[in-house]
């Protein structure tokens, strides 16, 4: 079975249960990211940790963990009050094993990014999903997410010659960014007009394009990191797709942005 059939199999089965788990209770959707979540660091770790790094493994996971339920018990204050302990803690268990022949920060430090990058930025749906019509802007993200990636690999399929940031990753194409951003504000647009009517359609617009932009540099972001670490997918979890931070990475940069233009700009 080819990876294109195995994306669409994937797409349609998983789709189903994101619509039941946004239209239920609050925490069926934190349970889905906190697992979505976890699957995603223990791909990072993979990449930037070596094996006998477990306690900054061990560490990435817990903060994980505690990060998304802060979301779900206290929105964004005491999730970004989780956090803020969180890394504070690394660092106090960093001082605790330095010892006199070394003293080096890169682990802490990447346990640090690892937390800011993935648990922070994605646990922020939890966040949007308790706004005032907070299922509407969830499922926009979902609009943005399917609209996008779709356009963008038949776009880069179809007509994708000139790569777009080689250096960075080998598949990314102009033609692919382009249709990208199509897709993105057609997506947006038809569900603003008919989902969204108390929101002037100009806000949807300026949230498709700058999600979509966000979205395609987070995805870049994530292939520099595979590119350093010398792999090609961070894992092989999702049929078709990689590994779960292969389907997170556009979500990192979007997912704050939206919800701090809802509750900045629009509210």
């Amino acid at each position: 079975m080819g990876s294109h059939v195995k994306r669409w199999i994937t797409g349609i089965v998983a789709l189903p249960l994101i619509v039941v788990l946004v239209l239920g209770p609050p925490y069926g959707l934190a349970i889905l990211i906190a697992i979505l979540i976890l699957g995603a660091i223990h791909e990072y770790n993979s990449m930037v940790f070596r094996r006998e790094e477990v306690m900054e493994k061990v560490e990435g996971m817990v903060i994980g963990l505690l990060v998304p339920l802060g979301a779900l018990l206290g929105g964004t204050g005491l999730m970004l009050a989780v956090a803020t302990l969180s890394l504070i803690t690394v660092l106090l268990v960093f001082l605790y094993q330095v010892k006199e022949d070394g003293f080096d920060l890169t682990a802490p430090m990447k346990v640090i990014f690892g937390v800011m990058y993935i648990p922070v930025t994605i646990s922020h749906i939890i966040t949007t999903r308790a706004l005032d019509d907070g299922i509407l802007w969830v499922f926009l993200l979902v609009v943005i997410a399917f609209s996008s990636d779709v356009s963008a690999f038949y776009a880069g399929r179809t007509w994708g010659k000139r790569k777009l940031m080689p250096a960075v990753s080998a598949g990314k194409t102009v033609a692919g960014s382009i249709g990208s951003m199509t897709g993105s504000i057609v997506g947006c647009t038809v569900f603003g007009i008919f989902l969204l009517k108390a929101i002037p359609l100009w806000h949807i617009v300026i949230i498709a394009v700058m999600a979509n932009i966000l979205g395609q540099l987070g995805d870049l972001c994530e292939s520099a990191l595979k590119r350093v670490s010398a792999v090609k997918d961070s894992g092989s979890l999702i049929p078709g797709h990689g590994g779960v931070l292969d389907r997170l990475d556009t979500f990192t940069f979007v997912i704050p942005f939206v919800y701090y233009y809802i509750i900045l700009v629009i509210q």
